[in-house]
């Protein structure tokens, strides 16, 4: 299923001019505050009327349609749930407004993970339980489209590892795209398939979530403290000593223990930060993680830095240097390094599904 997503639209301070067509998958609109992010989605939802807008979900032309025709899902940054009704009365709201059974309930609170929560009203609920509740509100609603507008951005660190394993449930299992608003790259790096970086009311960049996220030329747009790439890698074994062994392009990749099963795929987020280069195979580091690579690209900024992307066997990680240090190391595309990187710097947070960045 796809969608399309053509607006115009004039604010006091800038325009917003957007020129979208989007595969499945997740996809996540990334950008500062005031970018025009939520401004696409509700145009999208029928929210906000454009001065010129068009809008097809599988062809099906949206633009013309009241919000309730549309059949799209929106989740809030706040869950927006009726107080005075339990979870179960909030889930089956839209059903019971066109007097029909709920479809596919009891999938929907499995996959979410609710079913304890169903006798319960939303002030007894905590932040994450009660956005896991708004979320199967909208799709229960039999959306052909899922909006999601900063839904984590409210919750707290714990929250957020709560409910992240939910959202990548529902990218993987649902088969129904998603549009997805953040400004937080580390979880747009964990859920996304595909990523649209708006700047001021533009696509500054856009393209499936691996190419956007390794390439040195985007990541000024991306924010160069937040840069990092993302490996496919499979659990290869749980070790006595609390690591778990990943199997990645390059070779092995320990870091702290991983829930799930050996055979498990995950996608790992390694920050540019924390990414070592050297010419030859160091010998005697305390770094278990080396592994060899390929320089592919090298981008200059303005101030002091370089950006490296590496190519460890088709998935690319990035490094970030300063300009003196590539100097002395003659870094170059087509010169062969080994990229070193601590086993405890990547986060539990950095570690996520299965659904493929490419």
């Amino acid at each position: 299923m796809t969608l399309a997503i053509r607006i115009s639209h004039g604010f006091p301070d800038f325009r917003l001019e957007v020129d979208l067509d989007l595969p499945g998958g997740l996809t996540c609109l990334f950008g500062r505050s005031g970018s025009g992010k939520t401004t696409i989605v509700n145009a999208v939802a029928g929210l906000l009327r454009p001065d010129r807008a068009e809008i097809l979900l599988d062809g099906r032309a949206l633009h013309g349609l009241p919000p309730h025709k549309r059949d799209v899902g929106y989740v809030f940054q706040d869950a927006r749930l009726f107080p005075h009704l339990t979870v179960a009365e909030n889930l089956t709201y839209a059903a019971r407004i066109r007097r029909r059974p709920a479809k596919g309930m009891d999938r929907i609170v499995g996959l979410l993970g609710i079913g304890s929560l169903l006798a319960r009203r939303p002030a007894t609920l905590s932040g994450g339980e009660r956005q896991r509740v708004a979320i199967g509100r909208a799709l229960l609603a039999e959306p052909r489209l899922l909006l999601m507008d900063e839904p984590l951005a409210a919750l707290d660190e714990a929250r957020k590892a709560e409910i992240l394993p939910y959202i990548e449930a529902l990218r993987d299992q649902l088969g129904m795209p998603i549009l997805y608003v953040s400004h937080s790259l580390p979880e747009v790096a964990r859920l996304a398939t595909t990523i649209a970086v708006i700047e001021a009311g533009r696509v500054a960049a856009f393209g499936p979530a691996a190419d956007i996220l390794s390439d040195p030329a985007t990541a000024p747009h991306l924010g160069l403290r937040d840069a990092g790439a993302v490996l496919q890698a499979r659990i290869a074994a749980h070790e006595e000593d609390g690591l778990t062994r990943l199997e990645t392009a390059a070779g092995p990749l320990w870091l702290p223990r991983i829930a799930g099963d050996p055979g498990r795929p995950v996608r790992v987020r390694i920050a540019a930060q924390d990414v070592i280069l050297s010419r030859a195979r160091p010998e005697g580091l305390s770094a278990l993680n080396i592994l060899p690579a390929v320089v592919s690209a090298l981008h200059e900024g303005q101030g002091p830095g370089v950006l490296v992307r590496l190519d460890l066997g088709g998935e690319f990680l990035l490094a970030r240097l300063t300009r003196r240090s590539a100097q002395n190391l003659s870094l170059a595309p087509g010169l062969e390094v080994h990229a070193v990187l601590k086993s405890v710097a990547v986060a539990q947070a950095d570690v996520g599904g299965t659904s493929p960045v490419a």
